[in-house]
């Protein structure tokens, strides 16, 4: 900062100061940022701008998309509903509305989003899409470059999250299949494949929703398993399965919750494996410690896979016209293909100097929760800490108060360049 104020005369190095979006007219490209940049405006770049704001630190967001929280905004089902209680998934510094259900809508949620924002004064730049960003260790700053404009700054906090890029597996056959094959991404609701065969690739929270949904709309159905997984009640002994763990891990081992939760649920959801869903040997609790798999919470799916709504296939070994042939032998005739396989993280096609902070494998932070959220050289990771909009919090709040730290030191280091003592 202080090297910058010196060169802020220098004609060859004239930033402009970014408030909102740079200026069209301007000669030069390159902005000079007081605070951090934020890459991405979904919850996790609105949680931890709006804890800066709270500290008074200047921030930019930069947002690819036209709207804030795009993934959920675009890219999820409209029966979607939050699978955690409402007091897990609130942001820093704003509870969501007492009227809110437990587990509010997709609905709900946006438009406590949008309040987020407006509380708070959030405002990013649209329609910005960061194709580098890297560090320059002459400057001691980071160069975030997009299409048109080169951001310069001392901190960079990457928000982009776990799910920023669809995953499309690859299956021998899939250009002979004659039928539509549509990621959950473009998934809004079963009412248009009625009576229609629908396979559903994928076990996680939504591949078992979108069966349901499905169900609904009286479609038919099939849900492909390939791996072993947990699947809990969403509720046990009247509270949420979520919270009724979290009290529990106050006072015993992991190992220990997770028996007390799969004795819990075999009483409530009996044998699994009797649906062809079989269990992993490690506890839910655990095995998502270790893994970051979350166990799949039921809202309905089970009673229709055990009435025969649903039926339930290993793997896919190719796919062949209007075919699909499953690893176990089995063949059969299907209309529509949905691929529930999630998403990744974007961030090594992007970030050029992860600084350690994240993998280049697979885009996310090398060290585990608690611990993923600060790197060196003012990088920053939120969003990343595959335990929700939870984690997301905890690492807002952290962020907000190092950076804020930093800047009230450099702030007045500043202050007493400009003004030295008599």
């Amino acid at each position: 900062m202080e090297e910058y104020a010196k060169r802020v005369h220098d004609p060859y190095f004239q930033p402009q100061i970014a408030t909102s979006k740079p200026s069209n007219d301007s000669m030069s490209n390159r902005v000079w940022v007081p605070g951090p940049v934020i890459v991405g405006a979904g919850p996790s770049g609105l949680a931890v701008a709006a804890c800066l704001k709270n500290q008074g630190v200047p921030f930019l967001i930069l947002e690819r998309s036209r709207c804030i929280a795009s993934l959920w905004q675009i890219k999820t089902y409209d029966r979607l509903c939050l699978h955690l209680p409402k007091q897990f998934c609130q942001l820093p510094l704003l509870p969501f509305p007492k009227d809110f259900p437990t587990y509010p809508t997709k609905q709900q949620f946006l438009a406590y989003l949008e309040d987020y924002a407006r509380k708070f004064d959030l405002k990013p730049v649209f329609d910005t899409v960061v194709v580098k960003a890297e560090y320059d260790g002459g400057c001691g700053v980071w160069r975030v470059k997009t299409k048109v404009v080169e951001y310069v700054c001392r901190w960079v906090i990457v928000a982009t999250g776990e799910n920023a890029e669809e995953v499309v597996p690859k299956i021998e056959g899939m250009n002979e299949f004659i039928g539509p094959i549509v990621h959950t991404s473009l998934y809004k609701s079963g009412e248009c494949f009625e009576n229609k065969k629908v396979l559903v690739v994928g076990c996680g929270n939504s591949g078992m929703e979108v069966c349901l949904d499905l169900c609904n709309y009286n479609a038919r159905p099939s849900l492909v398993v390939r791996d072993s997984l947990h699947v809990l009640p969403q509720e046990m002994l009247g509270r949420s399965t979520f919270g009724l763990s979290m009290w529990l891990l106050k006072w015993f081992p992991v190992q220990v919750v997770d028996r007390i939760l799969l004795l819990a649920s075999h009483f409530m959801i009996g044998d699994t494996d009797r649906l062809g869903l079989n269990r992993p040997k490690i506890g839910p609790l655990e095995l998502k410690n270790i893994s970051g798999k979350t166990p799949v919470l039921d809202v309905g799916t089970l009673a229709k896979i055990r009435s025969g709504d649903i039926k339930v296939y290993r793997g896919i070994k190719k796919l062949a016209c209007n075919t699909v042939e499953f690893v176990d032998g089995k063949m059969e005739k299907f209309d529509v293909i949905i691929l529930a396989t999630g998403y990744r993280s974007n961030v090594t096609t992007w970030l050029k100097d992860t600084k350690d902070l994240f993998s280049e494998k697979d885009g996310f932070p090398t060290k585990p929760f608690p611990e993923g959220w600060k790197g060196d050289c003012g990088l920053y990771a939120i969003g990343f800490t595959k335990r929700g909009l939870f984690g997301t919090s905890i690492d807002a709040t952290r962020i907000a108060e190092d950076i804020a730290r930093q800047w009230t030191t450099d702030t007045k280091h500043l202050k007493s360049l400009r003004h030295p003592p008599l």
